[in-house]
């Protein structure tokens, strides 16, 4: 017998078989990672991400699973929809609320879909997504959206005649590097000399940058760098960021084995730090926090440690989080990253099916140029 269900909770879904079905060291999937976001209120009541996480169950056992969120925003998304919620108002047309599969503030590629290995995906998808179908029609919702998939969840989307949308981030590429002078020394002189630049104008303020495990990490410190990061938030968007320090200590406490953290000292005293997360192949760089200015700070912190760290470790990537071309001139390359869209009828429907294929034109057309 087969059972679908929606959950608010996911602390009530047992870690291991929710982590089993997804059967993959990407921590923003685990089950850890997304408790810390509901119990620490970065998601949940009042922030505009109400968890909805779509679970199915063979007589009793749960065999697949998405995590989903009630959107009341596009915020902390990433690979925004603005354009197409403002011709909905232009149009006197509710766009809120939205059903959302992707994992919050966090656009990097990766699991969306978590399914028994004795089960087809393709089948169950076709259930999970029936079941999103009636809960998008039971809320009004404007659309369901999944961002970021990994690639047989892209090709199971595509099949199910899903709109796409492209985005374009950047990435960073292990070519067997065996110390950082290598990394230099296959970029053109130009872009050599300015990370040289950099990287000495932060020796040169007297600032040192460290390496530390998830597990060498006190709440002393995650208090510290809650400060930082809300500090930066405010200094940026006026606001104390999306994340809470609770949800913080909480990653501190329950995936350590999964964080690294580049922090910066002045004198003995942390100033700065960057928060990654890694999986076996992957180093992501997520949230950055500092209480001062610091010239090229950030891009030490954020970009030539994680770099340093891939050579050192052997790990084959390094995404350093959304936008910003100006990594191109840091040895990072353009990668296409994808949405998929599935809209509730309307007068826009024949419009925004325009749009998206036009966006994933010019898109493209960017994306060559910068390769």
């Amino acid at each position: 017998m087969i059972e679908i269900t929606l959950c608010d909770d996911l602390s009530t879904v047992s870690a291991v078989s929710w982590n089993r079905l997804f059967d993959t060291d990407m921590p923003f999937c685990q089950h850890a990672f997304l408790v810390a976001l509901e119990q620490g209120g970065s998601v949940g009541e009042g922030s505009g991400w109400l968890p909805q996480h779509l679970l199915l169950y063979r007589d009793g056992s749960l065999v697949a699973a998405m995590p989903m969120y009630l959107k009341l925003h596009s915020y902390g998304e990433y690979l925004f929809d603005w354009a197409i919620a403002e011709a909905y108002q232009h149009h006197n047309l509710a766009y809120y609320p939205k059903l959302l599969c992707a994992i919050p503030f966090t656009p990097a590629e990766g699991p969306r879909f978590g399914v028994a290995a004795t089960e087809q995906p393709a089948q169950i998808f076709g259930l999970l997504f029936k079941a999103i179908s009636q809960r998008q029609q039971q809320l009004a919702c404007s659309n369901f959206q999944c961002l970021y998939p990994d690639f047989p969840l892209q090709q199971i989307m595509r099949g199910s005649g899903m709109l796409e949308r492209f985005d374009v981030q950047f990435q960073w590429h292990n070519h067997n590097y065996d110390a950082f002078s290598d990394f230099l020394a296959a970029l053109p002189s130009r872009k050599r000399k300015q990370i040289s630049k950099e990287r000495a104008q932060v020796s040169a303020q007297g600032i040192i940058v460290k390496y530390h495990a998830g597990s060498e990490l006190t709440p002393d410190f995650w208090h510290k760098f809650s400060q930082f990061y809300q500090a930066t938030y405010q200094k940026r968007s006026g606001h104390n960021g999306y994340l809470t320090p609770e949800t913080m200590l909480l990653w501190g406490r329950d995936m350590a084995e999964s964080i690294v953290v580049f922090a910066a000292y002045l004198n003995d005293r942390l100033v700065a730090a960057s928060l990654c997360f890694k999986s076996t192949d992957c180093l992501y760089g997520r949230y950055w926090g500092c209480l001062a200015e610091f010239d090229k700070l950030h891009f030490e912190c954020c970009y030539y440690a994680g770099i340093d760290y891939c050579i050192a470790n052997k790990i084959v990537k390094f995404d350093a989080g959304a936008q910003g071309e100006h990594k191109l001139k840091r040895g990072f390359v353009p990668v296409i990253r994808r949405g998929f869209y599935q809209f509730s009828p309307s007068p826009l429907t024949e419009a925004i099916a325009d749009y998206c294929q036009r966006e994933q034109q010019a898109l493209l057309q960017h994306y060559q140029l910068m390769t």
